[in-house]
């Protein structure tokens, strides 16, 4: 089967050198990790037109890539700034269904790429201030000319298949009540492989087998890249490390726990196992 990401930005195409030639602009706004929202009758936006409304103080803008002869921009607004009327700022993650998903995505990616240019706008070589580049994603060193690219942090999430049960555990940082699969970082060194191994024996104390690829999704939390799993119960029995995770079980199509957000790619390994599709 095909994964569709939910995160992914496509086809926002961020188009080097970038081109404006666009009759069109539109805007999101970044205060912290949130974005200005509007909550219209119908589907709601994060996008802004442009101009931007008189008097909202904002950083410089940042560009984010074209879609249907529009430019997308993202720019940080003050801490204490004042929402235009009818726009209120929202954690993107609380965004699922009240904007399309798409307009989703391109919030995600402009709150990543705006947590980019802040935490490098100074050299980590030689402390030199640093650049946007305009022939790609990335920042420079106007002193030592050192080059940085936005972090990606892959990580594995393994759905685990035992008979007509799957394994699923609850982190300590999910919300009260919720479930989920297996995940975690790759570490260097590793193949993703051996970190589906590594991590399922470290987090539960079981060995599995038979591993197939699922497929991937971005997840800009700040900078995870997912690579999903399905994997079958070889042996042992769960051992719960007591840190990442505190309770885990197998359960069945008709007595599963509360289930994490429809827009995560956890959520869509176990709904494809559901459907008997994996």
């Amino acid at each position: 089967m095909e994964h569709h990401p939910f995160y992914a930005v496509r086809p926002l195409l961020p188009v080097y050198p970038e081109d404006p030639s666009p009759h069109e602009r539109r805007w999101v706004l970044v205060r912290d990790s949130s974005v200005f929202f509007r909550n219209d009758p119908a589907a709601g936006t994060v996008l802004m037109p442009d101009p931007l409304p008189e008097g909202l103080s904002c950083g410089e803008p940042v560009y984010l890539g074209t879609r249907d002869d529009i430019a997308y921009y993202a720019a940080g607004v003050a801490a204490g700034a004042e929402p235009p009327a009818g726009w209120q700022p929202a954690p993107v993650r609380e965004l699922s269904g009240k904007v399309p998903e798409g307009d989703m995505a391109i919030a995600s990616y402009a709150v990543r790429i705006l947590d980019f240019d802040r935490s490098t706008a100074f050299c980590g070589r030689c402390g030199a201030r640093t650049r946007p580049l305009t022939t790609e994603r990335a920042r420079a060193c106007t002193a030592c000319g050192r080059i940085v690219y936005p972090r990606i942090s892959p990580a594995i999430i393994v759905l685990i298949k035992k008979g007509e049960e799957i394994l699923l555990a609850r982190s300590p940082r999910f919300t009260p009540g919720v479930f989920s699969v297996i995940a975690g970082f790759n570490e260097p060194g590793e193949n993703l492989e051996q970190t589906v191994h590594r991590e399922v024996g470290e987090e539960v104390g079981i060995t599995v087998k038979n591993l197939c690829y699922f497929g991937s999704e971005p997840w800009p939390f700040p900078d995870s890249l997912m690579i999903g799993f399905v994997a079958e119960h070889a042996g042992g029995e769960i051992r719960i490390d007591g840190r990442e995770i505190e309770a885990a079980g197998w359960f069945t199509r008709d007595a599963l726990p509360s289930l994490p957000s429809g827009a995560s790619i956890s959520r869509a390994l176990i709904e494809a196992w559901r459907r008997r599709e994996i």
